[in-house]
């Protein structure tokens, strides 16, 4: 098979959303789904997302709530602890209720993001959805979290009305799906295999899905959060979304975790039809290459890695999201600097890092909103921004690009098209590829216009090849590589790209 042969397969495999019976069995099992929201409704969903943590809400961190956690019983590490506290029904109503206050969401908004992902764990769902704690560690303490649920749509009710999108992610899991506290328990063990555990889960996540994919603030629904990666992953990812789908259709976000396997999974995301995004967590400060290294150093080391990016969003088609990184650095690489030199090194790491987002992803969210702790300016995005080591506002001043220089771009762009195929014994259709440039770049311009960028033009570019008519066709692919450059090229000529 010659070069165009492969790369028109490729295209057209990622085209029909796969290839193979896998894709085939897609379309099956999707056909009785509900209809997707009009694009015009929906996108916020499509966006560039300049999101933030608001993480030990409702899933807790026995580092970011200490007060809280001096309450719980031993060891103190979970929610788990905080469940069997005296008292602790009204502890946890009450931590929920002055956690993120009015100030904050006002903060969050001034600063320029435009998205917050929210962690919630399965005992969350205790009144709306008992079924999801039966058998479980949590059902003889499910009483504590009855409460949780109206709170927490009152939190995406709350987003919403200033114009935040909400991913909710299922952060605590049945059985934990990791060996971390932040997984609901305290005891270092993954039991969320076992058969029990995967239908609390199954159950719950249902419900999250009839609940949420109608909402027009929720951006999307994150299946689990950091779970230990074993060979079991992928096809509980498959059977979950297969049984989701007919709930929600295929527009909605589903969000996966990477595991830390992101070339895996960026081409298990590259392959779908569906709209799934891969979630990657990027952290430089636990291991023991990441504790030798300054911020500043971190910082060249992540602008000689963009090629490894720009791999996994060439196999995604840029449907992905860093779904957790920080300014954080261990103590170690920092020691004997003065403090000003300490956040010199965080500020270099913080804008090496936004760039590479910028250039690479569809977007982030900065872990965490805050802590109760006096000062840490690695993890909480109040502290950093008080520091400047966050910008003034993670929102970008973008300018409109006008018509003429949309025609230039087009022209261009058509012309580099039809002389490479040429050469390389292809059959270029300049009008379809011109077509999809036009419409690339103007649907870009759409989301510039409202101070946001089309970051999931992949996900978007599906549903619009649908509108106009050309989905499925021998040559679609060319529409295809058409729109994706008139989305790019709007949105470097809006000054995004910098």
């Amino acid at each position: 098979m010659g070069l165009l042969d492969k790369f028109k397969n490729k295209a057209k495999a990622a085209t029909s959303g796969g290839g193979g019976g896998g894709a085939q069995q897609q379309q099956q099992h999707f056909a009785n789904a509900p209809p997707s929201a009009p694009l015009d409704q929906s996108m916020n969903r499509y966006r560039f997302q300049r999101g933030l943590n608001l993480g030990s809400w409702f899933t807790t961190e026995d580092w970011l709530s200490t007060q809280l956690y001096s309450h719980a019983a031993d060891p103190k590490k979970s929610d788990f602890d905080l469940a069997r506290a005296n008292d602790a029904k009204a502890l946890m109503e009450h931590h929920w209720d002055t956690w993120v206050t009015e100030d904050d969401w006002n903060w969050i908004k001034q600063r320029g993001f435009n998205s917050v992902r929210l962690p919630i764990g399965y005992y969350h769902l205790a009144g709306p959805c008992p079924e999801a704690l039966k058998n479980t560690d949590y059902e003889k303490y499910a009483s504590v979290y009855t409460g949780a649920w109206d709170r927490i749509q009152a939190a995406i009710q709350k987003a919403g009305s200033m114009g935040l999108g909400v991913l909710v992610d299922f952060h605590a899991a049945p059985g934990a799906q990791n060996t971390d506290a932040h997984s609901g328990l305290s005891n270092g063990e993954v039991n969320f295999w076992k058969s029990k555990n995967q239908k609390a889960a199954s159950i719950a996540l249902k419900f999250l899905a009839s609940q949420l994919a109608n909402n027009p603030a929720v951006i999307g629904l994150e299946l689990l959060n950091e779970p230990k990666d074993n060979q079991g992953l992928r096809d509980w990812y498959d059977r979950e979304l297969n049984e989701l789908r007919p709930i929600t259709g295929p527009d909605f976000p589903m969000y996966v975790s990477d595991a830390w396997q992101t070339d895996f999974y960026a081409g298990y995301v590259g392959g779908r039809g569906d709209f799934v995004v891969m979630d990657h967590h990027l952290y430089r400060c636990f291991t023991q290459e990441d504790k030798c290294l300054t911020g500043c150093q971190h910082a060249d080391k992540l602008q000689h890695d963009q090629g490894q990016l720009a791999h996994w969003s060439q196999q995604c088609h840029n449907q992905w999201v860093v779904g957790e990184w920080s300014a954080g650095l261990d103590d170690s690489c920092c020691q004997g600097m003065p403090d000003g030199e300490k956040d010199a090194n965080k500020r270099a790491f913080v804008k090496a890092q936004l760039d590479c987002f910028d250039k690479h992803t569809a977007g982030y969210f900065f872990w965490t909103l805050k802590t109760d702790r006096p000062w840490d300016a690695g993890w909480s995005a109040q502290n950093a921004a008080q520091a400047e080591i966050l910008p003034a506002s993670v929102q970008k001043q973008l300018r409109t690009p006008d018509q003429g220089a949309r025609d230039g771009a087009c022209h261009q762009a058509t012309d580099a098209h039809v002389n490479y195929w040429r050469q390389n014994n292809g059959n270029p259709q300049p009008q379809l590829f011109s077509d999809g440039f036009m419409r690339g770049w103007d649907d870009a311009v759409r989301f510039i216009s409202q101070g946001d960028v089309l970051g999931f033009w992949w996900a978007w570019s599906r549903r619009r090849a649908q509108e106009v008519g050309v989905a499925g066709q021998p040559e679609a692919w060319q529409w295809d590589q058409g729109f994706e450059q008139g989305v790019k090229a709007a949105n470097g000529a809006a000054g995004f790209y910098q």
